[in-house]
């Protein structure tokens, strides 16, 4: 589904990803783990076509997407849910959403299979984005994401500043999706809520792919979070 492989990527002369490489297929969450600073982020920017890689490949159901342009990744059916959210604020809901259908086409019969998964957001419809509360704007940011009818999906750190029961409503959406055959790319720093959720995690340290485990194997191995995660 997605290979990225041995990629370069950075902001002008400052150099973030190194010769980073990462896989994920249909059906599985790859959950990335890594402290701040290591590159995260900007792999996810990457392999939407917002930073470009100045080495290596990205490919998606075997197309090469490096060098496209950033409007045109969502296109393929890759939905990006950022870190920070960055809904239009002064949109509604609905026309947040409706945002997320023309990127692809969708229809209403779309947005209905979406407002099923968030009904919360179908009473709030006419409202701004921006009287949300927190977990109500990731849910409007995931919700326009599924718009897409992704294959793949990126979510960048998700659950930051939730309560209990919105991260619980997030995590289901995310594992629904997964058992829908959606490859999904995790970035989480909630070590607990990786090893409930994913089939694979990988260390990003420094800019590049350290090592790839199952989450069992972080289970037997505490030492491996504090190698690389430092917790």
């Amino acid at each position: 589904m997605l290979e990225v492989r041995n990629i370069d990527a950075g902001y002008g002369r400052v150099q973030v990803l190194r010769d980073l490489s990462i896989s994920v297929s249909g059906g599985e969450i790859l959950c990335l783990l890594g402290r701040n600073g290591a590159g995260k982020t900007t792999l996810m920017k990457a392999i939407m076509g917002l930073v470009r890689a100045d080495a290596g490949e990205i490919r998606f159901d075997g197309q090469r997407t490096d060098g496209l342009p950033a409007w045109k990744v969502p296109k393929l059916g890759i939905g990006y849910i950022p870190q920070g959210r960055r809904l239009f604020a002064d949109m509604t809901v609905g026309e947040n959403l409706q945002m997320g259908l023309m990127a692809r086409g969708r229809g209403r019969d779309v947005e209905e299979r979406v407002l099923d998964i968030f009904p919360r957001l179908r009473d709030r419809l006419s409202q701004r984005a921006a009287t949300l509360s927190g977990g109500e704007q990731q849910m409007l940011a995931t919700a326009r994401a599924l718009c897409l009818e992704p294959k793949l999906l990126l979510l960048d750190e998700p659950t930051e500043g939730l309560q209990p029961s919105m991260i619980a409503l997030i995590r289901e959406a995310v594992v629904r999706l997964r058992d829908q055959g959606v490859a999904i790319v995790l970035v989480e720093q909630r070590v607990e809520a990786v090893l409930e959720i994913a089939d694979r995690v990988t260390f990003v340290e420094n800019g590049h792919s350290a090592l790839t485990v199952a989450p069992q194997d972080l289970r037997d191995d505490p030492a491996l979070l504090h190698r690389y995660v430092g917790v």
